[in-house]
């Protein structure tokens, strides 16, 4: 979906979506999840016996989603197979999901819940939506103090040196991410900033004295292009600086995967600071 220019955030009290739409608790419902990191945030809730659809990117927790039936992907969705299944709501995510398949959903599905975390603490609202409509408010609520706690200590870390860090999402072509991404708030958090692209929000570039002269490190992240190792090794050797695998889920999933991101992004800077991966 395209984002709005200043999408609204979601407010810690009441049941209102990112695009400022209402929602009430509901009774008895039958979601379908279109948004992988999500999908587990309503598991972790204690309401996967709610889901009834999932896209194949939905592989957490393994156990719990196994037997939920996919309906394709984040963006190639299977709208027949959505009909048949007789959702009530559609859980979507503005990056994630394609405008034009969510307003066609939306003709038949009577709920639809937008979401749009744009920076790791809008977890907390995320959360209390999620737990608010489909009435998980106690799981919700403990969920949230541990996100407190966690948050705390990352704040609780001595002050260390700014960095500039250039996040890879893809090779051929190259692709990073913009400074007003979910993955680019998660790096402020520890004093780490992206360069400046082409201005897009998942920019295009290309290797330049320029481009490195600005950085202190690059990242290739595990998705959605799996890099690995090896790619990191060969691409340190090319370059000349520092080149760090880091964990894509522990980066850019919010909701459940959140709390142990933010445990990760302290070992992260522990990683840099220290010069080892």
């Amino acid at each position: 979906m395209t984002a709005p220019p200043t999408p609204p955030r979601i407010p810690a009290s009441g049941l209102v979506d990112a695009l400022g739409h209402q929602h009430h608790p509901a009774s008895a419902p039958r979601i379908v999840s279109l948004v992988p990191s999500i999908t587990e945030l309503l598991c972790e809730l204690g309401l996967a016996r709610y889901l009834v659809g999932r896209t194949g990117f939905c592989i957490h927790p393994r156990a719990l989603v196994e037997s939920i039936p996919k309906v394709g992907g984040t963006k190639d969705v299977n709208i027949d197979k959505i009909r048949r299944l007789a959702p009530t709501h559609l859980v979507v995510n503005i990056d994630e999901n394609e405008k034009p398949t969510v307003e066609q959903l939306a003709q038949w599905v009577p709920h639809i819940v937008i979401t749009h975390p744009l920076v790791p603490r809008d977890n907390l609202a995320l959360a209390r939506l999620m737990g608010g409509i489909f009435g998980a408010e106690e799981a919700a609520a403990r969920w949230c103090a541990a996100f407190e706690q966690e948050y705390a200590a990352l704040r609780a870390l001595p002050p260390a040196p700014p960095r500039t860090v250039l996040y890879c999402i893809w090779q051929d072509p190259w692709m990073s991410v913009s400074g007003d991404t979910y993955i680019a708030a998660m790096l402020a958090e520890i004093g780490w900033r992206v360069p400046v692209l082409d201005g897009a929000r998942y920019p295009r570039f290309a290797w330049s004295e320029a481009l490195l002269g600005q950085l202190d490190a690059v990242l290739l992240s595990t998705e959605p292009y799996r890099f690995t190792e090896t790619h990191a090794d060969a691409l340190e050797k090319q370059l000349g600086i520092p080149v760090f695998l880091v964990d894509g889920e522990m980066m850019s999933w919010y909701g459940s995967r959140a709390l142990a991101g933010l445990r990760y992004l302290r070992t992260l800077r522990a990683m840099l600071e220290g010069g080892g991966r």
